[in-house]
């Protein structure tokens, strides 16, 4: 699957394994991404393509503050978390 902006996914490797970010922009093999607490919207995260895993679920970036989206992507790990019990 392709890795696009708008899509949500988790860390696969590095400190930050395991965490939920939203994609922000894709270069080459780097993907850009927010978590709208430690990587905000407007300093995301530089992450290499390989290091990643797709959720298969987006969001829409527009209009979009870090708060909304720090609770977007707690409501969608844990609706993910409960479909896996």
């Amino acid at each position: 699957m392709d890795i696009t902006t708008g899509m949500v996914i988790i860390s696969a490797a590095g400190h930050d394994k395991e965490q939920w970010f939203l994609v922000t922009g894709v270069d080459g093999r780097y993907a850009y991404l927010a978590d709208g607490k430690e990587r905000k919207l407007a300093a995301p995260k530089k992450k290499n393509l390989k290091h990643v895993r797709a959720t298969g679920q987006a969001l829409s970036a527009d209009g979009m503050t870090d708060k909304r989206l720090r609770t977007a992507l707690r409501g969608l790990s844990r609706s993910i978390a409960e479909e896996s019990e």
